[in-house]
C-alpha cells in the first residue's frame, strides 16, 4: 500500500552540478546545485534563486560553467552547497581547488572537476523568486582519464555521485545495470 506524502522534490536522482562564474571583480564563485539539467541536445536548463551570488554573476555575464564532481571532491562540493558567495569573500580559495578561464566563455573552469560543459546564457526567466537559466552548451571539457578507447566519457571511470532530496544524501554512482535503447527490446516482441 502507497502511503500519501503530500507535496515534496520527491525525483531520485539528482545530479551534483557545479556551477561556477566570474563575479563583477572577475573573482571566481562556485555553487552546488541539484536542480538542473539538459533540456535540449545542446543546452542545460538550471533553477536557481534569485538571492543567490551565482544567480547575479550569471545575469552580469552571460555565462557560466557546469560540471560533474567526482567523490575524491565531496568535502569542497558539499562546502559550494552550504557557503554563499554573498557572505564570504573568500569561499573558492578555501575549498582549495583550482580555476583557469574558459576558452569558450566568460566563466571558470574547475580544473579538479573531470567534465566541465562551458555554456552561454540564451534565457533567464523569473519564476517566483527563481531564475531559470538556459544556457547553450558551446563546448566540453573531459579529463582523459574518464575517456574511453572511443574518446567518449565512461561513466564507471568518473566517480561521480548523486544527490537524495528524500534525505539528503550523495550516493556514488558507476555501475552499469543494462544497455538504454536494447533493455527493452523483448518487450517490442510481445
Amino acid at each position: 500500500m502507497k502511503k500519501d506524502l503530500g507535496v515534496k522534490p520527491y525525483l531520485f536522482p539528482m545530479p551534483v552540478l557545479m556551477i561556477a562564474t566570474y563575479d563583477a571583480d572577475g573573482a571566481v564563485d562556485v555553487m552546488n546545485m541539484a536542480w538542473g539539467g539538459i533540456c535540449a541536445p545542446d543546452m542545460v536548463a538550471l533553477n536557481i534563486g534569485e538571492n543567490h551570488k551565482t544567480a547575479k554573476n550569471i545575469e552580469e555575464r552571460r555565462a557560466f560553467t557546469l560540471s560533474i564532481v567526482d567523490t575524491p571532491h565531496i568535502e569542497a562540493a558539499d562546502f559550494f552547497g552550504i557557503a554563499t558567495g554573498n557572505k564570504m569573500a573568500d569561499k573558492f580559495e578555501r575549498s582549495g581547488l583550482t580555476a583557469v578561464r574558459s576558452d569558450h566563455v566568460d566563466a571558470p573552469v574547475v580544473e579538479e572537476f573531470p567534465v566541465t560543459l562551458e555554456c552561454e546564457v540564451v534565457a533567464i526567466q523569473d519564476d517566483h523568486g527563481h531564475n531559470r537559466v538556459v544556457g547553450k552548451i558551446v563546448n566540453v571539457l573531459a579529463d582523459e582519464e574518464v575517456l574511453d578507447e572511443n574518446g567518449k566519457v565512461d561513466p564507471t571511470k568518473l566517480n561521480a555521485f548523486v544527490f537524495d532530496q528524500f534525505q539528503n544524501g550523495y550516493y556514488s554512482i558507476g555501475e552499469k545495470v543494462g544497455q538504454a535503447w536494447h533493455a527493452g527490446t523483448g518487450l517490442m516482441r510481445k
